[in-house]
């Protein structure tokens, strides 16, 4: 085995390093696809969230003094279309403009109305494209990782406050993604739970291009799912490279197999 330092970030002049281990292909996969088994065995696979067909839930997405949205999200799973009614859009959903935001995604087309007016405006749709995209993602994330277009690389333990995690490094192959960067993760799968309750992870979107952001997870089990009900987001302080909570997210009132059809989430604002 070689041990490789490996340079995630440049904050602010501040180097962040992690020490991997770099395994063979085979090692490295036989590693990995073990520990996403062993999870599945637990919280069930992406076939058992398929069969839920749809879900509605609430979700309260806070980054404190930087503001928060509150939303109503619906989501149908096979086609992954989604709606979403913003209450308080304050931080991701036209800030700082009053009044009530509906979003969907219909077969990767996003629509948005203000107020009831459709909204046309491009950094608008794109921001709708990439916020209803990314929200289900978040809810049902633990079942996506084993999707075709991931690559999977094991990076060895480590304990983190007196538990034991085994690390995996989680990458897309951008010829099956088609973006113009993908997102990049480190999962730590908690040992005694087989669980993955915490991740670092890039957001090239928001210029976050390296897996420096933290993100600790706790599960509620509903009808058999795995609901990452509370998440904690952690960003390094750009002076001393510690870790500071700056946003917390709840899911609550989650409701699955509502009946839900793609056409239900067409908006017709006045134009």
């Amino acid at each position: 085995m070689i041990y490789k330092v490996l340079t995630l970030a440049k904050v602010a002049g501040l180097s962040l390093v992690l020490f991997t281990i770099q395994l063979n292909a085979q090692q490295a996969d036989s590693k990995s696809k073990s520990l996403l088994s062993n999870m599945y065995k637990v919280t069930g696979d992406y076939g058992d969230l398929w069969k839920k067909n749809d879900v509605q839930f609430d979700y309260l997405y806070d980054n404190f003094a930087a503001g928060k949205d509150v939303s109503q999200e619906r989501f149908i799973i096979d086609g992954e279309h989604t709606w979403a009614r913003y209450t308080t859009h304050e931080r991701n959903v036209l800030p700082g403009q009053d009044g009530i935001v509906v979003q969907s995604l219909i077969d990767g087309v996003p629509q948005v109305t203000l107020n009831g007016k459709s909204v046309k405006d491009e950094a608008a749709l794109g921001g709708t494209k990439f916020i209803r995209e990314v929200n289900p993602f978040w809810f049902m994330m633990s079942y996506k990782i084993a999707d075709p277009s991931t690559i999977h690389s094991y990076l060895g333990s480590e304990v983190v406050d007196g538990v034991t995690y085994e690390k995996v490094s989680l990458k897309y192959k951008n010829e099956m993604t088609g973006k113009p960067a993908d997102d990049e993760y480190i999962l730590y799968y908690n040992t005694k739970s087989n669980l993955i309750d915490l991740f670092y992870f890039s957001l090239p979107a928001m210029g976050v291009n390296d897996p420096i952001i933290k993100m600790e997870i706790e599960y509620d089990i509903i009808e058999g799912i795995y609901v990452p009900t509370k998440r904690r987001s952690y960003a390094p302080n750009p002076e001393t490279g510690a870790y500071t909570l700056n946003g917390e997210y709840t899911f609550s009132n989650i409701k699955f197999n509502n009946g839900f059809k793609k056409e239900d989430f067409a908006l017709k604002g006045e134009m």
